[in-house]
């Protein structure tokens, strides 16, 4: 945008001052895309499946090693190499098919 009222700029100016223009608008434009693309690194899904993994869930039926976890109001089959009982908290890890792979969440001390 800023580049497009810098053209528009320029063709009204002198000779010097469109030159300026135009190369301010293309710094602006530099600045806003660099901005924008580390913004946009930075942002987590927020729906679906892949937003959940990192999320800390309840155990509701014992994984040894499949059982149900409890995350957001919704119930997940869940596989826990480790084994996990009702009531411990699990966190996610990844997702293969429908079934989540969980592992135990550290406690804090």
């Amino acid at each position: 945008m800023a580049l497009t009222v810098a053209i528009i700029l320029a063709l009204f100016a002198p000779w010097p001052w469109n030159l300026i223009a135009v190369l301010t608008g293309l710094g602006i434009e530099t600045v806003e895309l660099t901005w924008g693309l580390r913004l946009a690194r930075r942002w987590r899904p927020q729906t679906g499946a892949e937003a959940m993994i990192g999320e800390v869930a309840q155990v509701v039926a014992p994984c040894h090693p499949i059982g149900q976890v409890r995350i957001r109001g919704e119930l997940w089959e869940a596989r826990c190499t480790e084994g996990a009982d009702v009531g411990q908290s699990v966190r996610i890890e990844r997702l293969e098919g429908l079934t989540l792979v969980v592992a135990i969440a550290a406690r804090k001390a």
